[in-house]
């Protein structure tokens, strides 16, 4: 079953929480709806699901028009990020309300909860209350009372945030699996770019209640439509400068000067953006075009394997994520390396400029 929204829109008063938005999620897809906190990514899932009605526009399931259409007359499951489970059941009758309101019989009710339960590593805590378990296990319990309706459509509003490093690790791996012989329609919120990659699938990019992208979440990655979308899907953020293509070069200013890509070449001369991610800017060369970058060192961040250093290039603050520890001094003046083949550029309206 398919779910489109065309043209939906949602105001409050003056405020337009969900701009103009056309989108059709396909049978089986796992969807990712990616945008900082406030973005509209909540807003959107609960227009999706009938808990808001749009102010215009309508939805679609399978071709059928359900604007109107309450979320309890709907096969639809969401799970928050604040896990909400009832306090007074064990995990089993947790996990069994939605089929006890849908009056399923008492054998079969007992046939998915033992089967949900064994898939989420729940059976031997079906007998307890949701106050003896853990936060992980309290959020898998949840999980478990939302999937054992085997809703059409499947949302999931950042339900791994509240958990612990190891937990969320956990669940990363085990999302999919739980959707892959289903032939349902996930959607699932993340602030986290890292985290739309891992799971892969299909994202939209979300910004101040807008869909800027929508697309394979790889591709979106690779090429983002504009540079919204290229700033949505970055974190840390993207490094971004204006320039001037100056036959082969790209100009910062009068002293810094990098050479463009060939792929650039055809593109006329002019002021653009350049976007550049973090990790391709590094104290070590990568890359078969690298170009010497210099700047004052403002802060570094060693977590592990991994180097965070925040540094002012021409008046403007660049990130550099790179493997090992580059423990550069604050204050000093370090030479990076940026990765000109990594390099993404906008035209003055926002828009990529394909090289």
């Amino acid at each position: 079953m398919s779910l489109e929204l065309k043209g939906v829109t949602k105001r409050v008063g003056a405020d337009v929480h969900i701009h103009p938005t056309d989108l059709t999620l396909e049978p089986g897809s796992f969807n990712i709806l990616l945008g900082t906190t406030l973005a509209g990514k909540t807003t959107l899932m609960q227009l999706m699901a009938g808990l808001e009605k749009p102010s215009d526009g309508r939805v679609f399931f399978d071709g059928a028009d359900v604007t109107g259409v309450a979320v309890q007359k709907r096969n639809v499951s969401m799970v928050y990020q604040q896990f909400i489970n009832y306090p007074n059941m064990t995990v089993f009758e947790n996990v069994a309300s939605p089929l006890r309101v849908a009056r399923v019989a008492e054998g079969e009710i007992k046939r998915r909860v033992g089967e949900m339960a064994e898939l989420l590593r729940l059976t031997p805590m079906l007998q307890r209350r949701p106050s003896e378990l853990s936060g992980g296990q309290q959020q898998r319990t949840a999980m478990a009372r939302a999937l054992v309706k085997d809703s059409t459509l499947v949302l999931l509003d950042e339900p791994l945030a509240n958990l612990d490093f190891k937990l969320r690790e956990e669940l990363r791996d085990e999302l999919p699996r739980l959707f892959a012989d289903r032939n349902c329609i996930v959607v699932y919120a993340t602030t986290e770019p890292v985290e739309a990659l891992l799971f892969g699938g299909h994202t939209a990019a979300l910004f101040e209640g807008r869909v800027t992208q929508f697309g394979a979440t790889g591709e979106l990655y690779r090429r983002p439509a504009d540079l919204i979308t290229a700033q949505v899907f970055s974190d840390p953020p993207i490094n971004v400068a204006p320039v001037e293509k100056r036959g082969g070069e790209f100009v910062m200013s009068e002293q810094v000067r990098w050479g463009a890509p060939d792929r650039f070449a055809g593109i006329a001369d002019g002021s653009y953006t350049l976007g550049l991610r973090p990790h391709a800017l590094t104290p070590t060369p990568i890359g078969d075009l690298p170009v010497a970058v210099e700047g004052r060192v403002q802060v570094t961040e060693l977590s592990g394997s991994e180097s965070t250093v925040h540094l002012e290039i021409e008046g403007r603050s660049w990130v550099s994520q790179s493997h090992g520890i580059h423990a550069l001094e604050v204050g000093t003046v370090a030479r990076l390396h940026a990765d000109m083949n990594q390099a993404l550029l906008f035209a003055p309206d926002g828009a990529r400029v394909d090289g």
